[in-house]
């Protein structure tokens, strides 16, 4: 094991060495690959979907085993919880540059991806998000910053296109004012008035609300067609539900924060009244996606909840970069992330200049009865 990378060996890899052992497998270097998202608060539910989908990617290669460089290389997921904040984002990110990982899989959120992306660059490690959507985070100037989703200059004007398409004259927007849900909203709000659309107004609340009764009291006295939410499921659910209550008419529109099996759960029989996109293929429309939903459940036994194919191909393309490289370099692995081109759950992956995908899809999705179900599709 060379030096740099020479740590003290913590109880997990210690186990997963055991194991490779029984099964005559015996790694001769345990590498690490971060993974971060937010495992506790209100949206730990998308966080830990996330984890899995990076850690069933970690346990397939393993037991295929892998060979970098003449040796056998062990795969040791550092999964770390963010909390969805960009303070601990940064911590968290410092962690995992002491902790040596190689590459990063991460963050979730563009509010938490953005700063930590800065501590990255500065380490030279490779940072892919798989659900970061803000423009701004590959926009930076990064070398090392990348995403496998399409971003919100995308997945707005996406939204207000399909608005228009089905007779939106009239919508009110609300962000939670973060990175990703003030980002997602300004560009629907800007192709909305391209398009004809007029914006009625346009409104702030936060990531942590719970109570949305003034401002939707305030919308249903300006009788809007639509209503643009900028935000995740765990505040866009409870929004939806209490417009419903209030007795507004308009359809709800939201981006892929809000987009999850779990709004029901969350909106109650207002998800009927949920039009909302993913910065991605769908996954019965993903070339991989209904063996990776087999393998998924059958791992975890739950349904996917929305990123898990995103950080399952991240992983992926990580050891792909390191094939090609013929090393497990932080510096090596970068170096050939450019030239990625790969063919996995998801689609193909190539990268742009900036990191970004060369070949955005935007899905767009109704609810019926509380199940998602594809209305279009974009390409981008």
């Amino acid at each position: 094991m060379k030096a740099t990378y020479r740590k003290l060996m913590p109880a997990t890899a210690l186990a997963m060495l055991l194991l490779a052992a029984k099964t005559n497998a015996k790694a001769d270097e345990v590498i690490q690959i971060g993974q971060v998202g937010p495992l506790t608060g209100q949206i730990a539910h998308l966080g830990k979907d996330e984890e899995n989908g990076a850690r069933l990617a970690v346990e397939e290669i393993n037991k295929k085993g892998l060979m970098i460089g003449g040796q056998k290389i062990m795969l040791q997921l550092d999964a770390q919880d963010d909390a969805a904040d960009p303070r601990s984002a940064t911590q968290v990110a410092q962690k995992l540059v002491d902790d040596h990982v190689v590459a990063v899989v991460g963050h979730l959120n563009s509010g938490t991806s953005i700063p930590a992306s800065k501590i990255y660059s500065d380490a030279g490690i490779t940072q892919i998000s798989p659900s970061a959507t803000n423009p701004q985070y590959t926009l930076q100037g990064f070398k090392t910053a990348f995403r496998v989703v399409a971003t919100d200059a995308q997945q707005g004007p996406a939204l207000a296109k399909y608005a228009k398409q089905q007779g939106v004259k009239t919508v009110a927007v609300v962000d939670d004012s973060t990175a990703y849900g003030q980002g997602l909203a300004n560009e629907f709000e800007r192709q909305a008035k391209t398009l004809g659309i007029k914006v009625l107004s346009h409104d702030a609340t936060n990531d942590k609300a719970v109570d949305f009764r003034a401002i939707l009291t305030k919308i249903k006295g300006e009788n809007p067609d639509a209503i643009m939410y900028g935000g995740m499921d765990a505040t866009g659910g409870p929004f939806a539900k209490q417009g419903k209550q209030l007795g507004l008419r308009a359809k709800v529109f939201g981006g892929d924060g809000l987009c999850s099996e779990d709004l029901a759960n969350l909106a109650g029989s207002a998800t009927d009244e949920v039009v909302c996109s993913q910065a991605g293929m769908a996954i019965e429309k993903m070339p991989g996606g209904k063996q990776f939903e087999n393998k998924y459940m059958a791992r975890f036994h739950q349904p996917i909840v929305l990123y898990a194919p995103f950080t399952y191909d991240a992983v992926y393309i990580i050891v792909d970069a390191m094939k090609h490289a013929n090393s497990v370099d932080p510096a090596k692995i970068l170096a050939a992330m450019p030239a990625t081109n790969y063919n996995g759950v998801i689609g193909n992956a190539q990268f742009d200049e900036h990191g970004d995908l060369k070949h955005g899809v935007i899905s767009l999705y109704g609810y019926k009865l509380g199940k998602r179900t594809l209305l279009d599709l974009e390409q981008m």
